[in-house]
Formats: C-alpha cells, sequence, structure tokens
C-alpha cells in the first residue's frame, strides 16, 4: 500500500477542506466551473470555460488546490472565491519527511525533461517515473541538447529506459528547433503535459517553443495574483493550441525527489523491468536484496535488468524502509 498522499484521487479529501467554507455561507449550488491555471499562496487564477482568467482566493490557513484543478466558484469582489473541488482523475507529487510538493492535477501525461549538459541524475529521473507511476500517469522521457559533445553517453544511460518501454525522445530545442518542434509534438498534442526535470534540462526553452508569448503571460499571472516575480518558480499551464485541446505544464526545478508516498513493498512493482521478476522469486516477500532464489537478482546477473537500475532500487529499498518519525 502507499504511505498518505495529498489526497486520494477519488476523494480529494484534504483539499476539498481547504475550500470547504470558503466564503459565509456559499455553496458550490449555482457555482460556475473553472480551470486553476496558476496558484500562489491561498489566491488561485481560474479560467472559465469562456476564457475569462478570474483571481479567487481560498479560505483557511492553505489552500491545496494545484494546476490543472477543475473548481466551482462565485464572484467575490473583484474577483472571485473557489467554493469546491471537482473530483481528480490523478495528482502528481513529490513527499519526503518533512513536506509534500503536488506539481499538478488531472494529468494526461509526464514529461520528465533530462540534457546531456549539464548531467542529469539517473536517481532523480528514476524517481520522478516512479512517481507517475504511482499517480498512474504516463511518462515519456526527453532527452535535450543532443547537439552537444556527450550525446552518445546520455543515450546510453537512458537505453535500460527505453528497453524497458519508456519512450525517450531526443532533440536540441535551441540548436535545433524545428527539429525538436516535429519529435514533440505528436507527444503533446491533445493531452495536459506536465514538464518535469531538474533546473538547466530547457524547460522555459521547451515552453517558449510551442507557446506563443509565454513569457508575456508568466508577466500576466504575476499581475493578477499580485506575486511580483514568484510566479516565475510556480507551476503554470499554458495552452498549446487555440482549440484548448493540449497544453503544457510548466514546473519549478527541482534538486531533491522525495518517494515517501510509495511503500518498500510496492517499489518493484512500480518499476517496469524489475515487475516481470519480482512474482518469480521463491519467497513471496522478497525484498530482492539478499534473499535466495531471487528473480530479479537473477536477472540483473543475466543482464537483463541493468546493473545501475538494480542499485537505484537498492538505495530507493533503504530509503523508504527508515522509520518514519
Amino acid at each position: 500500500m502507499r504511505r498518505k498522499a495529498p489526497d486520494d484521487v477519488a476523494e480529494a479529501s484534504e483539499a476539498a477542506e481547504a475550500t470547504e467554507g470558503a466564503a459565509a455561507g456559499a455553496t458550490s449550488e449555482g457555482a460556475d466551473a473553472a480551470l486553476v491555471v496558476a496558484t500562489y499562496g491561498r489566491q488561485v487564477l481560474v479560467e472559465t470555460p469562456a476564457g475569462a482568467r478570474i483571481r479567487c482566493q481560498t479560505r483557511g490557513k492553505k489552500s491545496d488546490l494545484v494546476v490543472g484543478d477543475r473548481v466551482r466558484w462565485q464572484p467575490a469582489g473583484d474577483g472571485g472565491v473557489v467554493t469546491a473541488l471537482e473530483p481528480r482523475r490523478n495528482v502528481f507529487f513529490r513527499q519526503d519527511e518533512w513536506r509534500t510538493k503536488s506539481f499538478a492535477a488531472n494529468l494526461d501525461q509526464v514529461l520528465v525533461l533530462v540534457a546531456v549538459e549539464p548531467p542529469f541524475s539517473e536517481s532523480q529521473l528514476a524517481r520522478a517515473l516512479i512517481a507517475a507511476a504511482a499517480a498512474d500517469v504516463q511518462a515519456i522521457v526527453g532527452l535535450n541538447k543532443i547537439d552537444l559533445p556527450g550525446a552518445a553517453e546520455a543515450r546510453a544511460r537512458l537505453a535500460p529506459y527505453a528497453a524497458m518501454g519508456v519512450t525517450v525522445l531526443e532533440f536540441a530545442l535551441k540548436a535545433d528547433p524545428d527539429s525538436a518542434r516535429a519529435c514533440l509534438l505528436p507527444h503533446l498534442r491533445g493531452r495536459a503535459t506536465l514538464v518535469l526535470g531538474p533546473s538547466g534540462m530547457g524547460k522555459s526553452t521547451l515552453v517558449n517553443r510551442f507557446v506563443e508569448g509565454a513569457e508575456a503571460q508568466v508577466g500576466e499571472v504575476s499581475r493578477a495574483l499580485n506575486a511580483g516575480r514568484h510566479t516565475t518558480t510556480s507551476t503554470t499551464w499554458y495552452w498549446l493550441d487555440e482549440q484548448h485541446a493540449g497544453a503544457l505544464i510548466d514546473s519549478p526545478g527541482f534538486q531533491e525527489f522525495g518517494l515517501r508516498q510509495v511503500e518498500a513493498r510496492d517499489l518493484a512493482a512500480l518499476m517496469p523491468d524489475l515487475a516481470p521478476f519480482a512474482g518469480d522469486c521463491r519467497f513471496a516477500n522478497c525484498t530482492h536484496r539478499h534473499e535466495p532464489g531471487c528473480a530479479v537478482r537473477a536477472a540483473a546477473e543475466a543482464g537483463t535488468i541493468s546493473a545501475s537500475r538494480l542499485r537505484i532500487y537498492a538505495a530507493l529499498y533503504e530509503e523508504l524502509s527508515r522509520k518514519e518519525w
């Protein structure tokens, strides 16, 4: 079983509590539908089906609403107030011992962006893919800056991910933007895609290549939320087309990616290269670290599972097995 999450996808309980009583006497009856496109503190920027963007307040000490949430709102003052949260299909987040960071909700996929330079952390990549699997969100990987020396090495490091069925796309957003667009667009069209990755991988470049006026939109969001420059470090929703069929969700870079929402015993099932062998071990409760008759370790010894992936599994299993305080 997973550890406690920021909400259950079916019930969305915590966020619902955050919006409960959002206005004195307000209910969701008669409230209008909207999409959360940006957040800042207890304020959210929502977009109505007609395309109007309204600054709304939430009540309580904090807001658990995230970009991609579908909400109900009512006018209040010069803006509005959120009165209800619609059930979520999913929510993508990371969780360590101290806090939970939710990125976005109701996603179709996550694009984990890595680059030839600076070299990417395979552990961070693996963590992001595991978090996506735990949230039941499809994930693809994009390798940027393939025009730089070191592309062959980066490609080799990603080979185990391609071998286990992960879609790995290669492009150079700055050096060859037209080819990058041709490579990415078929995978982005018609989907709500969270762009995820550490700083320096090219997330902002990607958004600016695909969204006309993206930089100007950041300023508009900042002014709408009275947030100064801080929204440049917040998750933001951008439409890819006039029909609003697809969207990119830009997210802040990260240096750490906690997986405390995942139980150690569930880890192997969330790693596609380990999962096919995990059920063939001699012992049903095999941890795939030291037990005799372990089919996972046997597959690694045969070269079917890469040594780097097994090392990542072992390190994560130890981390997730530590007692929480």
